[in-house]
């Protein structure tokens, strides 16, 4: 579906990320990974995508704090895959505190890299796209980027940004061929809940199962946490023919946490 495409997918190491980018590959997308983590571990991940898929796939380290570095991935991703069609923003860290307790360091890094970040690669992606009539952006916001919860304002204030940056961006090149949407999971059992959910354990003698039934109950009506297949088929859909039309829209995975 997706042969001889192009594709950048930021915070691409684990989790989320590094499962929408085995989706695009496995469909023919050619891939730059990005993120953190041990160098010969993702070394061995960029590997197995590689000879899984039969794509090209490359690896960039930008800190998503540096903008200068984040412009360097793009430049690096035009080099080795030939251009840019398809970009996924999908880096993102979280803290949970008061707002009166909230460290400002936190919040300067949550926004550099949950909103920032964002702008920066779309900025750099879009000239590309549009010379070639046709483009996918692709933001991995949140559920809070719709709603709020107590304890998140930097995540909370972050994913509200990058909702308004995908409509703005959808806007400017509506016609173009290139669409930018933001994908907003609800609870998904990655590491970057896992903290809230060990804490949550806490309460009924450190069983994880239990502190993630907790979570879900609070919010998601399903029970069920998304899985990250499902978000990578959902990405899949924005990027294919069916989804051409579909620009500045807010897709809720979500298991009816918004419908409340």
């Amino acid at each position: 579906m997706l042969q001889g495409k192009r594709a950048v997918i930021t915070g691409s190491t684990s989790g989320i990320g590094l499962g929408i980018a085995a989706a695009l590959a496995v469909q023919g997308c050619s891939v730059m990974l990005n993120g953190l983590g041990d160098p010969d571990r993702i070394e061995q991940q960029r590997q197995h995508l590689e000879q899984r898929s039969g794509v090209t796939v490359r690896y960039h380290g930008a800190d998503m704090t540096r903008p200068e570095e984040i412009r360097d991935l793009m430049r690096a991703a035009v080099e080795q895959l030939g251009g840019v069609d398809i970009l996924v923003n999908s880096a993102g860290i979280q803290h949970t505190a008061p707002v009166e307790a909230f460290p400002p360091a936190t919040w300067d890094a949550i926004i550099a890299i949950n909103l920032s970040a964002s702008f920066h690669t779309i900025r750099a992606a879009v000239a590309s796209m549009r010379g070639n009539g046709w483009g996918r952006i692709i933001n991995i916001a949140s559920v809070h980027g719709l709603v709020g919860s107590a304890n998140k304002a930097g995540y909370v204030a972050a994913k509200h940004g990058l909702v308004g940056l995908t409509k703005v961006v959808a806007l400017e090149n509506a016609g173009s061929g290139i669409t930018c949407n933001a994908i907003c999971p609800g609870w998904t059992r990655t590491e970057l809940i896992e903290p809230q959910i060990a804490a949550r354990a806490q309460a009924h003698g450190g069983d994880l199962e239990a502190g993630g039934r907790d979570l879900l109950a609070e919010k998601q009506p399903s029970k069920q946490f998304v899985t990250i297949d499902q978000l990578g088929q959902c990405t899949l859909f924005l990027c294919s023919d069916a989804a051409a039309q579909v620009t500045g829209a807010t897709l809720a995975v979500d298991g009816g946490w918004t419908a409340q």
